[in-house]
């Protein structure tokens, strides 16, 4: 006799870990089943954010920098500090421990919500059955009312530069390193390869990376891009932009990369390289021939704005599906999923979430770029505010970059705020509440925020959006 479960979820990332817990607050039985094993052999939940993404890489961009800044910026605080050096080996047990301590405390938190955490590969069948296969033990099909398909997602493989866990990696490699490579080579100038670019260019490696684009972080604002950019190559990052990679070959104890550029073919000899050209969703083996849902030409599970698949009662959520692949977003859509399941009204707002890159200085946003709001025909206005001019920024000696506001020439709608500088993951939360609630500018405009403080940024670019800043000169 099989057993039956009010909600299945299928995948222990933030997406489904937060389903399944807001599910079981709502009184249902739930079953979260994960399969993820990190190298060591061991399982653990969390998915690839805790253990092998967000938190990992975010463990060491804060070590590194601190390394980088002791050596480059005390002198200037007047502290004296002579022969810093780095334990790799210890940064990287430090990163280790932190990863346990947050896998083992979402196990933890299903425990406590009393969801049954199932080790092992989940599969959909028709009629909203799973198949569980076990790590250990024998397979069975659970009966489901409910079924949420969180599998996350996986690093892009290139034909022309396959991995090899050694001198070609992927993310998740380039976060094991036992030491810091001489030459780095890096394929993709997003998200994640700024940010594994900075963590070993801080700790000695000199690092190139490779750009299909011909334009710089091509997602984000134009004027955040340029000053991003200058920022990284003042730090030592060479970026080349429109350099199409052709192939990478593994030469001895170098790796051999071939590019195409405007100026023709080019080759690039390191150490080690990193491909980090995207990812894509994980469904390997999710998905019965008969199960009845269906996925775009991208392999995405095709899904409705309330995450809904095509078939009754079953929903797909986080870097799976549709939209920027971003764990709060997985969380929320977590969240969206399990209050509808519950009979509840449910919303998520797509056009007010944030990005963030936690390289320094940080970049993050959120809402429309300025090229989005003039392809769109509607009248807007700018205002922007330099970290430069920020008395909090100058005592922590990181003025680079800036606030740059966006708003509505008719309603004074605040339509885009984009954020190059010190803390910016933390200030773009003051943008996306305000968007949330669809303040105008003024309504910044007339909120007190704190002196000294970095938010004070937020605050003057907004007063320039209607060429009132009170401590930058109007231009």
């Amino acid at each position: 006799m099989s057993r039956s479960f009010d909600v299945v979820v299928i995948g222990a990332g933030p997406a489904g870990y937060i389903a399944a817990i807001r599910a079981a607050q709502h009184g249902l039985s739930v079953a979260c089943i994960d399969e993820w094993k990190n190298h060591d052999g061991k399982n653990a939940f969390g998915g690839t954010c805790l253990n092998a993404g967000c938190i990992p890489s975010k463990v060491l961009l804060e070590s590194s920098e601190l390394f980088h800044r002791a050596n480059h910026e005390f002198s200037k605080h007047g502290i004296t500090a002579n022969d810093i050096s780095i334990d790799i080996a210890k940064m990287q047990k430090r990163k280790a421990t932190i990863v346990r301590q947050l896998t083992g405390g979402v196990a933890g938190l299903l425990k406590a919500a009393k969801v049954e955490g199932l080790v092992g590969h989940g599969k959909l069948l028709a009629g909203r059955q799973v198949e569980f296969t076990p790590v250990e033990g024998e397979r069975e099909v659970l009966d489901a009312r409910f079924v949420v398909l969180a599998t996350g997602s996986t690093p892009v493989e290139l034909k022309i530069a396959p991995f090899d866990g050694d001198k070609i990696v992927d993310s998740w490699g380039a976060l094991e390193f036992e030491e810091a490579p001489a030459r780095l080579g890096v394929v993709g100038a997003g998200v994640i390869g700024l940010e594994l670019g900075s963590v070993w260019s801080r700790l000695g490696s000199e690092v190139v990376i490779l750009e299909a684009m011909d334009d710089f972080l091509f997602m984000a604002d134009r004027d955040v891009g340029k000053e991003a950019q200058k920022q990284f190559k003042k730090q030592g990052l060479t970026v080349h932009l429109g350099a199409s990679v052709t192939s990478a070959k593994v030469a001895g104890e170098s790796v051999l990369v071939e590019y195409k550029d405007q100026s023709g073919d080019q080759q690039l000899e390191v150490d080690k390289l990193v491909v980090a050209v995207g990812r894509r969703p994980f469904t390997d083996g999710l998905l019965a021939d008969d199960s009845g849902i269906d996925t775009d030409e991208r392999g995405f599970v095709v899904v409705d704005d309330e995450c809904r698949t095509g078939v009754k009662n079953v929903f797909a959520i986080g870097d799976c599906v549709r939209g920027p692949m971003l764990a709060h977003k997985g969380s929320e859509e977590g969240v969206l999923a399990a209050d509808l399941i519950a009979g509840e009204v449910a919303e998520l707002n797509y056009g007010v979430i944030p990005s963030v890159i936690y390289t320094a200085p940080e970049i993050a946003w959120v809402g429309k770029t300025e090229e989005e709001v003039k392809a769109s025909g509607r009248a807007y206005k700018t205002g922007s505010f330099p970290f430069a001019a920020s008395g909090r920024a100058k005592a922590m000696e990181q003025t680079d970059g800036m606030v740059k506001i966006i708003s509505a020439e008719d309603d004074d709608e605040i339509l885009g705020v984009h954020i190059v500088g010190p803390m910016a993951g933390e200030l773009i939360s003051e943008a996306v509440l305000a968007m949330e609630f669809q303040a105008s500018t003024e309504d910044l405009q007339r909120t007190i925020h704190a002196h000294p403080s970095l938010t004070e940024a937020i605050h003057e670019a907004s007063l320039a959006v209607d060429n009132k800043a009170l401590n930058y000169p109007n231009r």
